[in-house]
């Protein structure tokens, strides 16, 4: 019989709060994968109060980024082993009963690197707001698609899954210093791509918070520029 791969399923987190409990519950507590919690330096005491029985944790005494805690997320797969990541937001936007749609044609052996994608037909973008799906569903993939010679529908969005294989790669360089905040996730797309690994796409869904409750952390500009320059910087080769 062949053997059976080894699944995580890593969630960075800060200050989620009670978005945070509703992605750690919402988990079926039978599951064919390994939890993660990657907590970046959180001080809503959400990880004391929630049950936590079975998930793995790593913590940061500081606020570092969310490349950060990806890259720590990369790391504890690699030295535990595990042969697929998938990464999942951790502020209750992602529907982890969507996971096996992105773990299908990586067991099928039809992809190494599976992007969840909401603006494929079957996905879906709920409370979304105006701006955000101007940039998500055309101003980013446009630019990345551009980049890298591929149509891609969606290249934000951060539910997705890949073989670890591909972080070993010493062509892929995740482990760089300006890659902490949320450059991370559209530079190891890029990557993919480039580097001619298997990638598709998938419909999955996203749904924004209730209103009153923030939906990002990102900050106007700064953030913006974060997810947008590994692009440039890639497509200009200032970076590799």
């Amino acid at each position: 019989m062949p053997r059976r791969e080894k699944v995580l399923v890593a969630i960075p987190m800060y200050n989620e709060g009670e978005k945070g409990r509703r992605t750690i519950l919402r988990h079926p507590q039978v599951r064919s994968y390994d939890l993660l919690i990657v907590d970046d330096g959180s001080t809503d005491g959400l990880l004391e109060r929630c049950p936590l029985q079975g998930i793995a944790l790593l913590r940061s005494s500081t606020n570092r980024g969310v490349g950060a805690s990806l890259k720590r997320a990369h790391e504890y797969a690699l030295e535990k082993g595990y042969d697929i990541l998938v990464i999942q937001a951790g502020n209750d936007k992602d529907d982890p009963l969507e996971i096996p749609r992105l773990l299908e044609p990586l067991l099928a052996g039809r992809a190494d690197f599976v992007q969840g994608s909401r603006y494929l037909p079957g996905g879906g973008y709920r409370n979304t707001p105006a701006y955000r799906v101007l940039g998500t569903r055309f101003i980013h993939p446009l630019l990345l698609s551009l980049a890298v010679g591929k149509r891609v529908t969606e290249s934000t969005n951060g539910f997705r899954a890949f073989r670890t294989a591909i972080l070993r790669d010493p062509r892929v360089c995740w482990h760089q210093a300006w890659l902490d905040q949320y450059e991370l996730e559209p530079y190891l797309l890029y990557r993919v791509i480039q580097l001619g690994y298997r990638h598709c796409e998938v419909p999955v869904h996203k749904t924004y918070p209730r209103p009153g409750e923030s939906h990002s952390k990102m900050k106007p500009f700064v953030g913006w520029w974060s997810i947008l320059r590994p692009i440039f910087f890639l497509w200009l080769g200032w970076k590799r």
